[in-house]
């Protein structure tokens, strides 16, 4: 990390702007049903205002069509950090324009202030110079603390680095040095996990994890890819058949380092309430599809687990979003749980699980960006920190 961190600012009197990710799920009455990124966020904009600053938040929420929305406005959002901050927090009219100019102009030390969605402009996502250089002159210094955003080459994460001196907020340093550290130095043995749906969004970074891990555990949809690849019927489970060539080179590349599920829960149609019954990886009936690792295979990753002192996983072993297939991603939230190592979780889905196992208490540290640590582990350089300041 030699990146500067918001410890390296001289903050006092001086406003601040801070790219937060405040991208939090809503239900239909607007009532933020997980604040997880919200309480990620204070430590740094704690600290800002025990400095002496002026705190001006930026952040993104949903996907608006680049104008403004009132589904996606972030007004729930000043409300609910109100009472976490217990003061006041100023909800601006847009992110940019006059009226927002005039309500920079007058915070003083200690005064906090919401610009509303970004997204409610596409200059944002478009990195447009001219928007980054009116949203950094509401500002002294800009601190990004937007893990979840940093894959982004955004007006708000990229942009304004170009025009203010810039630092890392507490957020965005713990993540680049779990993950970090994961990579370049990590204590061994060095186990990666990795599941979800898809083969084809993890290629790259099965590619860069195996040759730095000592073991790679695979579940999830992307598993049956590869139980394909080595010639298994595996019935009608959702598989990538555009990356069978792929799946088989990585097999063979990672052959005594990777493993695959042996036996697996299969069911005879993709609903919650389907039939299912345990199978052999190589025994799938025809018009069945897989919907989790079995128990066979719940105890082997448990047993190459258990002597692991860094682990890092990314996405789930099964549709764990059904009870009944969510048994074999509970079972590796529960042996990480047992174990003395390092567990890094990396966010997306993988943390929904891990908060769902009741469990993520028990891990070291849970990544707020999917997509962004998922592009870390590939081994990317992310945007929105290589724009940042250098100690």
């Amino acid at each position: 990390m030699n990146k500067k961190s918001v410890t390296d600012l001289d903050v006092k009197n001086k406003k601040v702007l801070v790219r937060v990710d405040f991208n939090v799920p809503l239900d239909a009455a607007g009532q933020i049903t997980d604040d997880r990124r919200i309480t990620a966020a204070l430590p740094t904009i704690r600290y800002l205002l025990d400095q002496g600053a002026a705190v001006i938040l930026m952040s993104h929420l949903g996907r608006p069509k680049g104008a403004p929305d009132p589904q996606f406005s972030l007004k729930p959002v000043a409300a609910h950090l109100e009472k976490l901050l217990g003061r006041p927090v100023a909800m601006a009219p847009d992110c940019v324009g006059p009226a927002v100019q005039q309500a920079a102009a007058h915070l003083q030390p200690g005064d906090v202030l919401l610009l509303e969605n970004l997204r409610f402009h596409n200059e944002e996502t478009k990195n447009d110079p001219e928007f980054a250089r009116q949203l950094a002159s509401l500002a002294d210094l800009f601190v990004n603390d937007a893990f979840g955003a940093a894959h982004r080459a955004h007006a708000s994460t990229e942009g304004v680095a170009h025009y203010l001196p810039s630092a890392a907020g507490f957020l965005m340093q713990k993540e680049l040095e779990f993950l970090g550290k994961a990579l370049e130095a990590p204590e061994r043995p060095f186990i990666a996990i990795l599941g979800g749906a898809k083969i084809s969004d993890k290629i790259g970074v099965i590619d860069n994890l195996l040759g730095k891990v000592d073991r790679l555990l695979i579940g999830g949809g992307m598993a049956n890819t590869f139980l394909k690849a080595q010639g298994l019927d595996v019935g009608e489970s959702l598989v990538e058949n555009d990356s069978l060539d792929q799946a088989a080179n990585l097999l063979e590349r990672g052959r005594g380092k990777l493993m695959l599920p042996v036996d697996v829960v299969v069911a005879d149609r993709f609903d919650k309430d389907a039939q299912k019954q345990v199978v052999k990886a190589n025994a799938v009936p025809a018009g069945w599809r897989i919907l989790d690792i079995g128990p066979e295979t719940v105890a082997l990753f448990g047993q190459a687990l258990a002597p692991a002192k860094t682990v890092v996983w990314n996405g789930p072993m099964g549709v764990f979003e059904f009870p009944q297939f969510a048994q074999g991603t509970f079972a590796i939230a529960r042996a990480l749980a047992d174990i003395q190592a390092t567990t890094i979780i990396g966010g997306g889905d993988s943390a929904a699980a891990v908060e769902q196992s009741g469990l993520a208490d028990k891990m070291t540290h849970i990544s707020t960006g999917g997509g962004a640590s998922l592009e870390f582990l590939e081994g990317r350089v992310l945007p929105g920190v290589a724009a940042l300041n250098d100690r």
